[in-house]
């Protein structure tokens, strides 16, 4: 009887070894969890992507992925300007709950050497699946705060908000980093240092004449440091521009310098090196890879293969370069398997930059029908952006969804696809997109939207779902400049306050749905139903600024100005100059 269990045993051994899974074969299951890939354009307009209506920029790419994928066309980023827009999307909250805006008139963070920056206790979207075991990681912008206290605390890098991998600018490529004739801080600067040299020259004349002729009975010693003081301040003034690209443009590795300045012509090939590199490393997943495009912000930064290529001008052709490499990127998850797997997103931070002008060459992008661009909070085209989603066989190919949407949303979906939870000891505005994007969801979870410009509230939107209208109420608008235009021309943007701001006692309101380009204003003579929607609006408005808790405005004068003992330099400081990687070929 023991032989025969014996004999049953074996073959009942055997019968399993020959019908069960091989592991040397077979491998663990596959993880369900997608890899998750980020795509975000820097200062692109709505309007300049072909599946949005453009004819004459060529994007192929970009456009292969709506036509792929699911296509948004009220996708609304929570401000009209990167640092507070940024701090948004990687958190899900609006960015006067993380304290990133300020009411002082300071739309971002202004040097890479200030003490302001997303604070540590935010968590991302990162940090949380980081925790469910992704591989994360950042290339490009981040324009979100550096040090705390020294030069190295690195209290607000993306390393300390939960990526294991960072490789570009920390703060953000502008005009100045190629001394372009637009500015954002070099003209300012040389203006006010030359006028503040005049001054001190001045007083050093007049003390000289006066000691000369006995006039002012004082010694020579506050000529002589008065006539210093005015060397100083203008050399300074000479040498302003080269100091400002020392100090904010440059690429990192992680936490370690490797270009400064940077070499912007070959960011671009870097850029992409970085992008295949990690993938490649990190392909056996899951990854969540945030691409953070320069591309289109000034100064244009373009090769040489793409310049002359559109009837736009160095914009067009800066615009194809980036759709280019969007292409690029999607090449590397063909090649390396991962396309059906990896869930693709691509959007822009905000709207164009309609002031971005010079004589008769226009240097920022279109927003196409919609009103304003880049820097107005309530408008349209301040704050509607591209959004674009694929992930084959999950979501539809050539879905459109016209409910409003949140680049906060963001957050909670890819939280929720990692199998994280979304933070519960704090408020999270962005909702899970993947039931809208399925199809298996009629309408957004958004009622209401909250329209920023730094602090102050411009506008409220609220999606009447049972009437399928959008109303758009506005409380403030920028006056633009000049009469008649959409933009504050011959500023760098529109302000949020102050004389160079309407309010309107009763609001504007807009029917989006019957009228996006925001042409007619609303009345109670021309809509019925004109104070019962304002009214509506105004209680969503109070409920909402309820759910507010005071936080340190990371970007009013105090965290945003500029403080040499925080400033990055892979030299002794003010000799900031290292070249760390190889010129790719």
């Amino acid at each position: 009887m023991v032989h025969l269990e014996h004999s049953w045993s074996w073959l009942a051994l055997a019968v399993a070894a020959l019908l069960g899974p091989k592991p040397s074969a077979c491998g663990p299951a596959p993880d369900p969890r997608p890899n998750i890939l980020l795509l975000m354009a820097d200062d692109l307009g709505i309007g300049d992507v072909g599946c949005y209506g453009n004819t004459t920029i060529r994007t192929p790419n970009i456009d292969r992925l709506a036509a792929d994928g699911v296509r948004l066309t009220q996708h609304l980023a929570a401000a009209p300007v990167c640092t507070p827009s940024r701090a948004a999307f990687l958190t899900g909250r609006y960015p006067l709950r993380s304290g990133m805006v300020s009411s002082q008139g300071h739309r971002v963070l202004r040097w890479t050497a200030v003490s302001g920056g997303l604070p540590p206790s935010e968590i991302s979207f990162a940090k949380i699946l980081k925790d469910r075991g992704y591989t994360t990681g950042l290339i490009g912008k981040w324009h979100l705060g550096l040090n705390c206290a020294s030069a190295n605390d690195h209290c607000h890098h993306p390393l300390n908000h939960g990526f294991d991998y960072f490789y570009g600018m920390p703060f953000s490529m502008m005009a100045d980093c190629e001394r372009w004739g637009l500015s954002e801080k070099r003209e300012v600067l040389e203006r006010r240092l030359g006028i503040c040299s005049q001054l001190v020259a001045l007083a050093a004349l007049t003390l000289t004449i006066g000691k000369l002729t006995h006039l002012i009975p004082a010694s020579w010693t506050p000529v002589i440091w008065s006539t210093v003081v005015c060397l100083l301040l203008f050399t300074t003034s000479c040498v302003v521009g080269t100091l400002i690209t020392h100090a904010d443009c440059f690429l990192m590795r992680n936490h370690s310098i490797t270009e400064q300045p940077m070499h912007s012509q070959r960011t671009t090939p870097l850029m992409l090196q970085e992008v295949s590199s990690f993938v490649k490393r990190n392909k056996q997943g899951p990854l969540l890879l945030f691409v953070s495009f320069l591309h289109v912000h000034t100064p244009l930064v373009t090769t040489e293969h793409f310049r002359g290529r559109s009837p736009h001008g160095l914009y067009g052709d800066n615009t194809e370069e980036m759709d280019w490499m969007v292409g690029q990127i999607l090449d590397t998850l063909d090649t390396e398997g991962l396309t059906n797997s990896t869930l693709v997103y691509f959007t822009s931070d905000h709207g164009g930059s309609l002031e971005a002008q010079s004589g008769n060459n226009q240097y920022g992008g279109w927003n196409g029908i919609y009103k304003g661009g880049k820097g107005t909070g309530g408008w349209e085209g301040g704050i509607r952006v591209p959004g674009i989603f694929r992930w084959p066989g999950i979501l539809p190919a050539g879905r459109v969804v016209h409910e409003p949407t949140s680049l906060m949303d963001v957050f909670p979906t890819v939280v929720h696809l990692a199998g994280g939870q979304v933070p519960q000891d704090r408020v999270v505005d962005g909702r899970d997109l993947l039931g809208l994007l399925q199809g298996t969801a009629q309408h957004s979870d958004h009622e209401f939207l909250m329209h920023y410009c730094e602090s102050f509230l411009h506008a409220a939107r609220w999606h009447q779902r049972d009437r399928g209208a959008v109303w758009k109420v506005h409380f403030a608008t920028p006056v633009f400049q000049p009469d008649g235009a959409g933009a504050c021309y011959g500023q760098v943007v529109c302000p949020c306050s102050g004389d160079g701001v309407t309010q309107h006692a009763p609001p504007l309101l807009f029917d989006l749905s019957r009228d996006p380009s925001e042409a007619h204003a609303l009345t109670p003579d021309t809509e019925p139903s004109f104070h019962r929607v304002v009214e509506t609006v105004v209680q969503a408005v109070a409920a909402h600024r309820r759910t507010l808790s005071p936080a340190p405005l990371q970007l009013d004068a105090a965290d945003n100005t500029w403080k040499p003992w925080l400033q990055p330099c892979c030299g002794r400081f003010p000799f900031c100059w290292c070249d760390r990687d190889a010129d790719p070929r």
